[in-house]
């Protein structure tokens, strides 16, 4: 079992605490920020058959009483405008931005801090995946971070964590915080 695969069945270990306990996580971020390529990974399908999503894609995984639902959305600018209809009782947003596409880190910046105003995911914490780390032209985290403004977004918990979706590499350190903000906030 490969080290993302790990991740996503240690946070299902962790938050089996209460049984029929379910967990709903949506995914967003622009088209080609490797959504749907991270989705995958974590449910260990094939990555060769990787096609843009054309709305949505849903993932879920059940253990001892808990289930993991992902929704991945699609990022193209004419499917945005929906991404608001799927957050109602969202836990957690996975948002996944492409570290080596400069070019579109304004308007990333712009749709995630859209995102944060919606009243339906007031509080909930936040996970920026800085993916494409794997690329010499990726953009490092913590820079990232800073053209985001994450620091600003003080009511609620946030990471970003570099990744590459393709290898794996990364996903376990962000599927670990998920465990840990969610636990926390369960307490």
């Amino acid at each position: 079992m490969g080290e993302a695969e790990k991740g996503l069945f240690s946070v299902i270990e962790k938050l089996k605490a209460s049984t029929e306990q379910e967990v709903r996580i949506v995914l967003l971020g622009l088209d080609n920020a490797g959504k749907t390529t991270l989705l995958k990974k974590l449910a260990s399908e094939d990555l060769s058959t990787i096609t843009p999503t054309q709305g949505f894609n849903i993932k879920c995984v059940a253990s001892n009483g808990m289930k993991l639902n992902v929704w991945d959305i699609g990022g193209q600018r004419q499917i945005r405008s929906f991404w608001r209809k799927y957050l109602e009782n969202t836990d957690l947003l996975i948002y996944v931005i492409d570290s080596a596409d400069k070019k579109r880190f304004e308007e990333t910046g712009q749709e995630l801090s859209e995102l944060v105003m919606e009243e339906t995911l007031k509080g909930v914490p936040i996970l920026v995946f800085a993916n494409k780390q794997d690329l010499a032209t990726a953009s490092p985290a913590s820079e990232i971070a800073e053209g985001l403004n994450l620091h600003t977004y003080r009511d609620r918990e946030w990471q970003i964590q570099a990744c590459c979706a393709l290898s794996g590499e990364g996903v376990q350190d962000g599927m670990t915080w998920i465990c840990n903000s969610f636990c926390n906030l369960k307490k």
